[in-house]
């Protein structure tokens, strides 16, 4: 691929920490073609758009920040537009009809497309929506040196009845583990500590990879080929000196086995944090959402954690007024949320996502009023339990990884401890320090301390 040179770009990114990671990539990319980054948008020759499709507010919000693009491409037609992503990818080739003044989409899969267009004579739009190789094997830019995102699968094999994933980012393909453990050795060397493992199910990955092809062996004769596994994978990466804290998401309940459990309470490295998306607590309403596990089985895993990591952190993902869902459905969700004590929730009124399941379920739809008012109850008892959760770490001195200064006050330090909780602090270490926090109040959200600097790791 020829370089270009003198040319600028601005990108924006919408949804979840897989596009935060492609879109590292991408800027990685376009670098490596000899862009360099615009801060505003009107100062970019192309200007690109990152897109999720998850959710109907993330479609809202890229639409109107596509139309700030068609007005600079009217004020210089030579600018160039892209559009990638999973939005990109659930319209296809709609996007050109809808959008005349974009230059180039792509879907996930396609995001090494992006410099291809870039370097070809082509002057006609053009699309690229097969699924196919993985961004991570793409070079990065990545916002903060001491933390990167680590990309191990591509896809789910999941058939949930709300979700869009599947046919925007395909079917699951774990990158080999030989192949994840040299990028992350590289990481460490360019001076990462924490990395964060991504995938759309990361606990079943491994499961279309076997060692004997990772490897290019064929085994013992008449013995089957073992799986490569997550929990297998995570010791493998514990190995790595340097690497002191590891991190991933998202696991699916189904697929939560005590091997994975075992690595947190096991592996120095592996983060006492744990995002296990419940969705809903009621048995109907999951199967109905096909979830492939019901509340009892969920709660048995919760147990299971607790059991072998006492001090867990626990996160959450919950959609309210999902079709069919009933007030006594409801407060199924409400007793689990009771019962759990989560650390923070991720909550979402539901919304239909074009080409899935539910979005031709027209019996049981749940009024937006009645969402409404249901997701204020759900809020005020998450944030109620997980204020009385923090209150645990008052009193603690912990370990806090310095991201940078506060967001609410610039003479504070801000950082997150193993635990994935937020720290606000008063302090001296700089970004990518392991810094030991006294914890001196505790809010639903994040906690609130003072540094001991003859403590201070790394």
């Amino acid at each position: 691929m020829s370089a270009t040179t003198n040319k600028r770009y601005h990108l924006t990114t919408f949804g979840c920490q897989m596009n935060e990671h492609d879109s590292e990539r991408m800027q990685g990319m376009l670098e490596s073609l000899g862009y360099a980054q615009a801060s505003e948008r009107a100062d970019a020759d192309l200007i690109l758009f990152n897109t999720c499709s998850i959710r109907e507010s993330a479609d809202s919000r890229f639409i109107a920040h596509l139309g700030e693009a068609k007005r600079l491409k009217r004020e210089r037609p030579e600018r160039v537009v892209g559009v990638g992503g999973c939005w990109a990818q659930s319209v296809k080739q709609e996007v050109f009809e809808r959008f005349p003044f974009v230059d180039v989409a792509f879907g996930p899969g396609q995001v090494h497309k992006l410099a291809e267009f870039l370097c070809s004579d082509s002057l006609s739009a053009q699309g690229y929506f097969e699924f196919e190789g993985f961004t991570g094997d793409l070079p990065a830019r990545r916002a903060r040196p001491f933390q990167a995102w680590v990309q191990i699968s591509v896809g789910c094999n999941c058939v949930c009845a709300y979700c869009i994933v599947p046919s925007t980012r395909g079917r699951e393909v774990s990158r080999p583990q030989e192949d994840l453990v040299a990028e992350v050795r590289e990481l460490a060397r360019e001076g990462v500590r924490e990395v964060t493992l991504l995938g759309q199910n990361v606990n079943s990955y491994g499961r279309d990879v076997s060692r004997a092809s990772a490897g290019g062996g064929n085994g013992a004769a008449g013995v089957p080929p073992s799986r490569t596994t997550f929990a297998g994978l995570l010791r493998a990466l514990d190995e790595i000196e340097g690497i002191e804290r590891i991190r991933y998401t998202s696991p699916h309940p189904k697929d939560m086995r005590e091997d994975v459990i075992r690595a947190h309470a096991e592996l120095e490295s592996v983060c006492e944090h744990i995002h296990l998306p419940l969705q809903s607590g009621s048995s109907r309403i999951l199967k109905a959402m096909r979830r492939t596990y019901d509340r009892d089985r969920y709660v048995d895993r919760v147990r299971l954690i607790r059991e072998h990591i006492p001090d867990v952190s626990l996160t959450t993902d919950i959609i309210v007024g999902f079709p069919g869902e009933t007030e006594e459905d409801f407060q199924r969700t409400l007793e689990v949320v009771e019962e759990v004590g989560y650390d923070a929730a991720f909550t979402f009124l539901f919304s239909p996502r074009r080409g899935t399941e539910a979005a031709s379920m027209t019996e049981g739809l749940v009024p937006h009023p009645v969402k409404v008012e249901r997701m204020e109850r759900l809020v005020e008892l998450v944030q109620r339990r997980a204020h009385e959760r923090a209150q645990r770490f008052v009193g603690r001195t912990v370990e806090v990884l310095v991201e940078g200064p506060s967001r609410t006050d610039p003479a504070r330090l801000r950082g997150r401890t193993r635990h994935n909780k937020v720290v606000n602090f008063a302090g001296v270490a700089d970004g990518g320090e392991l810094a030991h926090v006294l914890i001196e109040s505790a809010s639903s959200q994040t906690l609130s301390g003072e540094e001991h600097l003859l403590a201070r790791v790394g």
